[in-house]
């Protein structure tokens, strides 16, 4: 069992950055059982699988990188990089699938829009829409903005949602929706 996870990890990078792959590879397969849930192993034993042509592995690897630390950029790119590299190893011919790609997006036509150059009317720009209407993006600030316009049944149904995607605040939502229930 590994001491100190710097120390070990920054002994896997030097034989990485040697072209040691196979030994890199050897101490991460020992102490994988310590690292399930470690970004900088998974990067590690990705990188020396990369190097010994183990491309498949190293997307698994990289794969399970970019869960751990979805935001962080160098596993995305090096998971790229393994992508094309597994498939320029097993025989594809990655230039015609590009010029393929190139040759359907130089084909594609935008659809044209549908919109008329006449503004909508004040009008129709007034009229409420149904208290039936999905609203696609509920937040708090809706439904308080409905609750003052005594659109309850609209406030309701943007609380309801909220209890959905918030459940932490549930008791608050309920609250909010026990006291509209009253005014209508």
């Amino acid at each position: 069992m590994v001491t100190d996870p710097h120390l070990f990890f920054a002994e896997v990078s030097l034989d990485l950055s040697r072209g040691e792959y196979a030994a890199g590879m050897k101490k991460l397969e020992a102490e994988s059982d310590n690292f399930q849930g470690s970004y900088t192993f998974h990067l590690l034993l990705g990188r020396a699988r990369k190097g010994t042509r183990r491309y498949a592995e190293a997307l698994a690897s990289l794969k399970t990188c970019c869960r751990i630390a979805p935001h962080n950029e160098v596993a995305w790119k090096e998971l790229i990089e393994a992508h094309f590299l597994l498939l320029q190893s097993s025989g594809d011919d990655l230039t015609a699938e590009l010029e393929e790609l190139s040759a359907a997006l130089a084909e594609f036509q935008p659809p044209k829009a549908s919109e008329t150059s006449d503004p909508t009317s004040l009008n129709e720009q007034k009229e409420p829409f149904s208290d039936e209407e999905h609203i696609s993006v509920p937040t708090e600030s809706l439904a308080a903005l409905f609750t003052e316009q005594n659109a309850y049944k609209k406030a309701i149904r943007v609380y309801t949602d909220l209890l959905q995607l918030n459940p932490s605040k549930a008791d608050t939502y309920k609250q909010a929706i026990s006291s509209l229930l009253d005014k209508l």
